[in-house]
């Protein structure tokens, strides 16, 4: 009897001590006190209730602390009963949000007894750590151990699938989806229509959205932003207006803002403009995001009158509505404008910067561009690779490869993890400026990362620096890879120009053709100059002829064209015709001209073209322009001419000029320039000089190029 007393209070003692240790833990527990729970929990002497687990893992969470989680999940109990595992389901989950992704998974795996939400714990915790492709495998193996997938798991796996571009996973998860009969469940639907057009099919991801019964204002969303990142923005307007249209739904601010991007993308003033009204009547015209869209979509429609009206109305002005007025300007290339408001600033963002960079950039203002980052670099520190990017396309541009390997260096050292655009801005920067050895090393890194962008840039580096044949073979790689566009083909085919490949050039025309790209000017200038370098003249006349063109670069490549195919007087009519026409002729197009001019032996129309450049153009005469005066005088033996021109000079001839101006005084008697010309030249090759003498009959013209007049 007195034994079984003893025992009867010895329990007592114990449900007592458990009763206050319980009582305490709760009570750390509402006032916050982690350590103080835990604490309390190490010292009870029996099991924890289920809801003061519950609490413990949750406070965890909360702070994410992981040693308090890996300590919390200690004192869970290891046991096949359904509690136990909803408690190590949650445990799974604290592990994780706790940056113990690992810890979870050997839980995961030490589990006696494991349900459906332990493996969508553990499916979603490697999701949200970024960690795509184990996710999907885990779902894998979740189906192989006969546990059926719920909706929640069917979520984590389609958000895996769109980070991962997996289309082939996720076709598969939509059919398996529609099997287990989730198909009118609106969440996965809209997950469906999210990762289509991450994959970039949207019309597979239109065909997700039109089987939703009843689309959400989030499934509405998604097709619009979907068709808007995919460059479709006349379907993403199209779709607002029947979201529209439909009146079940008030659309979100950022499906609003979406419709409005896509009115900026296809100059869809009419449409954004309604779009504006329809703000007004719903009341999202004082919403911040809303106004910004309205004004940048009347700033790059060209109605800036419009956005600056609302612009200057708006009270509260942040700093995203003062980059869409300045975005406005510099897009319409009011740079001086915009370069006024961008001083009125109150504050900046790298966003603010990056809109005169691009400003700056799209009127060739590569100066201005660098002047603008070194203000930058004395204001802020908030620097990222678009401005970057930016720069280097300046100093491609520019040639300025120092400058580019020291913003590489730059980026390199503050640790930024290159993206693509930055990429391959670094690319086309090494490719313009020659480094084709270290483009080559850039672009072998990217990998499968590569895309049309990278190659254009290789290709094009080969073909600016004598590199033809090869541009042409990356060109038939890349197309296992990539897509060529119209860049493509033009570079291309200024590298079959530069070595003759008639047939490859043709190739790559007729392929244009079949698959139905449009010849742009800019592809038209590169098959004209292609033929014509190849001479085929006639070609280069018909491609010239099928289309009429107001870009000065594809005149020039066809005046040049017939002047290098002793076709300059077909050139000299077509210079005419693009005068009367009211094409502005550049330097390039009187070189053009001039060689037509030499080409015929129009020496009075050559020096009236001449003067022409500066007297009607404003057109300051280059070097080779001088170079092709001083070839029609003296080809056509007009020395007094030449004589006067050459003293007119604003600048000393060159050796070269020199040199052809003393064979052709040798040619035509002309002694007294021939002898100066012969004094010049031995000045500058003291070692090899020449002498002066009059070449008097076709023997001595023959002879006039081998010898060695020494």
């Amino acid at each position: 009897m007195a034994a079984s007393a003893a025992s009867s209070s010895s329990s007592l003692r114990s449900r007592l001590l458990h009763s206050t240790t319980t009582t305490s833990i709760f009570s750390f527990l509402n006032s916050g006190d982690l350590s103080g729970a835990l604490s309390a929990a190490a010292a009870a002497a029996a099991p924890l209730p289920s809801t003061a687990l519950l609490r413990l893992l949750l406070l965890c969470s909360h702070r994410r602390s992981l040693p308090s989680a890996l300590t919390a999940t200690s004192l869970l109990p290891l046991s096949p009963s359904p509690s136990s595992t909803f408690l190590l389901n949650r445990a799974i989950e604290t592990l994780a949000l706790c940056g113990g992704l690992a810890h979870a998974r050997a839980l995961f795996d030490e589990m006696p007894r494991r349900d459906g939400g332990s493996w969508n714990a553990l499916l979603a915790a490697h999701a949200r750590a970024a960690r795509p492709a184990d996710a999907l495998a885990l779902f894998a193996r979740m189906r192989s151990s006969g546990i059926s997938p719920k909706g929640v798991t069917f979520a984590s796996a389609l958000s895996c699938c769109a980070d991962l571009s997996d289309l082939s996973f996720a076709a598969q998860l939509h059919g398996l989806l529609l099997k287990l009969g989730f198909g009118c469940n609106i969440i996965l639907c809209t997950a469906l229509v999210d990762v289509y057009g991450k994959c970039r099919v949207v019309d597979d991801a239109r065909k997700a959205f039109e089987s939703m019964p009843s689309p959400n204002p989030v499934s509405w969303n998604v097709i619009i932003r979907r068709y808007l990142e995919v460059g479709r923005g006349d379907d993403a307007i199209l779709m607002f207006f029947r979201m529209i249209q439909t009146g079940a739904v008030v659309p979100l601010n950022f499906t609003v803002s979406n419709a409005l991007l896509a009115c900026s993308d296809q100059s869809a003033l009419i449409e954004g403009s309604l779009i504006h009204g329809m703000v007004v009547k719903i009341g999202y015209d004082h919403d911040a995001l809303v106004r910004n869209s309205i004004v940048e979509m009347y700033a790059k429609c060209g109605a800036l009158r419009d956005a600056r009206r609302l612009f200057d109305v708006s009270g509260g002005k942040d700093v995203v509505l003062w980059t869409s007025i300045v975005s406005g300007y510099v897009s319409r290339g009011r740079i001086s404008e915009a370069e006024e408001l961008f001083e009125q600033m109150p504050e900046r963002n790298v966003v603010s910067w990056n809109a005169m960079f691009a400003g700056y950039a799209q009127w060739s203002s590569w100066e201005k561009v660098f002047y603008l980052f070194h203000r930058m670099r004395k204001e802020t520190e908030e620097i990222d690779l678009v401005t970057l990017g930016l720069i280097l396309n300046a100093c491609a541009n520019l040639f300025d490869l120092e400058k580019g390997r020291q913003v590489h260096g730059f980026a390199y050292r503050r640790g930024f993890s290159f993206d693509l655009f930055f990429s391959n801005a670094l690319l086309g920067m090494y490719a313009k400026c020659g480094r084709l050895r270290s483009a080559e090393i850039l672009f072998s890194k990217l990998g499968p990362n590569r895309d049309r962008v990278s190659w254009n840039s290789l290709i094009s580096g080969y073909e600016r620096h004598c590199r033809s044949e090869e541009a042409l073979n990356a060109l038939t790689v890349m197309q296992s890879e990539a897509c060529p566009n119209n860049s493509t083909f033009s570079s291309a085919l200024a590298a079959c120009a530069n070595i003759f490949v008639l047939d490859q050039g043709k190739q790559i025309h007729g392929n244009m053709i079949r698959n139905g790209f449009e010849i742009d000017d800019i592809v038209r200038a590169a098959l004209v100059d292609m033929y014509s370098k190849c001479r085929l003249i006639d070609y280069s006349i018909r491609v010239f002829k099928e289309r009429r063109s107001e870009d000065v670069v594809v005149w020039n490549s066809m005046i040049l064209g017939c002047a290098h195919n002793a076709r300059g007087e077909y050139g000299l009519e077509l210079f005419e015709e693009m005068r009367g026409h009211g094409i502005k002729a550049d330097n390039v197009t009187f070189v053009g001209a001039l060689l037509a001019c030499i080409s015929e032996g129009y020496v009075n129309l050559g020096q009236t073209y001449f003067n022409l450049m500066s007297e009607e153009y404003g057109i300051i005469p280059r070097i080779e322009h001088y170079k092709c005066m001083i070839e029609l005088f003296g080809k056509h033996g007009f020395m007094v001419e030449l004589e006067e021109f050459v003293e007119r000079m604003p600048f000393e001839p060159t050796i070269a000029m020199w040199t052809r101006i003393f064979d052709s005084c040798r040619e035509y008697g002309n002694r007294r320039l021939g002898e100066r010309a012969a004094r010049c030249i031995n000045e500058s090759n003291p070692l090899n000089p020449v002498r002066f003498e009059v070449l008097n009959s076709e023997s001595d013209l023959a002879l006039r190029e081998s010898m060695d007049c020494t």
